[in-house]
């Protein structure tokens, strides 16, 4: 179990491979270099903020808090809306109006593959390191002339083959595009507990990665068993009988109980992630080709 209060975080520099402003607060972390690593992350953008048409080895679920990030055919992230981005599934290019200045936070973590997901500290080093033979632009690694290697290559992607000394190996998309999901559009479903109701956006993978919103009415008590990332979106009260408000962000380990208790009628993003057990050092064959 651990609860962080994301208001009182500093905010950092980072994503400098992709164009334009991008920073951010590290609300929760996982453990680096396992398998079921994951980070959650508050994020703002600005500038010419651009990340190309491009795909990852891990998954995402994307909570949008404020204004609209654009990703061309795939569809518009509005105020409120929900994405779930698969693993190996290509996506975007993402951009944002220039004079915006979108909010939202990102879960990002291992799938069902078993690829498992690079921690942010270890793509800024190898960032820092391949900028030593080659420059980041627009969101792709080029090489200098006469290093070896692929010329040119997603800037992820090249972060990635870097730090683990082999060609990144992409699962096979189970969705073909991000779903999107505006939860305004689902009905509240009352629990077993009294004064405690849930938005199941959806289930996804056989290993079962969850999205639901959930809400604990004042005076209200919710007990939580099952390994999960949640992001308190409005409301007040206690968590483990630590503060519970905008931005507080908790992690339920697998074995762990917790109880929440609202003063004031709490809303949640719940995000179940999921078990990848029995995965470690699966057998994956297909690999990513370069971008040119």
């Amino acid at each position: 179990m651990k609860i962080v209060q994301g208001d009182e975080l500093k905010w950092e520099r980072g994503l400098e491979y992709r164009g334009g402003i991008f920073h951010f607060r590290r609300l929760m972390e996982g453990e680096r270099g396992t398998i079921d690593n994951f980070q959650l992350s508050l994020g703002k953008m600005s500038g010419e903020f651009y990340s190309p048409r491009h795909r990852h080895n891990f998954e995402q679920i994307r909570f949008q808090i404020k204004d609209t990030l654009n990703y061309a055919r795939d569809g518009k992230m509005t105020e409120g809306v929900v994405g779930y981005f698969p693993e190996g599934m290509t996506y975007g290019p993402q951009s944002q109006a220039p004079e915006s200045e979108p909010w939202g936070a990102v879960l990002q973590f291992g799938g069902a593959s078993g690829s498992g997901y690079l921690s942010r500290d270890e793509v800024k080093e190898g960032m820092d390191e391949l900028s030593k033979i080659g420059t980041f632009s627009g969101g792709i690694f080029r090489r200098n002339p006469g290093e070896p290697g692929k010329k040119n290559l997603d800037g992820y992607q090249a972060i990635w083959e870097h730090k683990n000394g082999k060609p990144m190996m992409y699962p096979k998309p189970r969705y073909n595009h991000p779903i999107l999901m505006d939860p305004k559009n689902f009905d509240w479903v009352p629990s077993e507990v009294k004064g405690v109701s849930e938005k199941l956006l959806g289930a996804f993978s056989e290993r079962r990665v969850e999205i639901a919103v959930l809400k604990i009415e004042a005076g209200a008590t919710y007990i939580c068993d099952a390994p999960s990332v949640f992001l308190t979106n409005s409301g007040a009260g206690t968590v483990a009988n630590q503060p519970l408000r905008a931005f507080t962000t908790v992690w339920v380990a697998r074995g762990d109980c917790i109880t929440f208790r609202a003063d004031q009628t709490v809303e949640m993003l719940r995000m179940g992630l999921p078990d990848l057990s029995g995965l470690e050092g699966a057998k994956r064959t297909e690999y990513a080709q370069a971008a040119e």
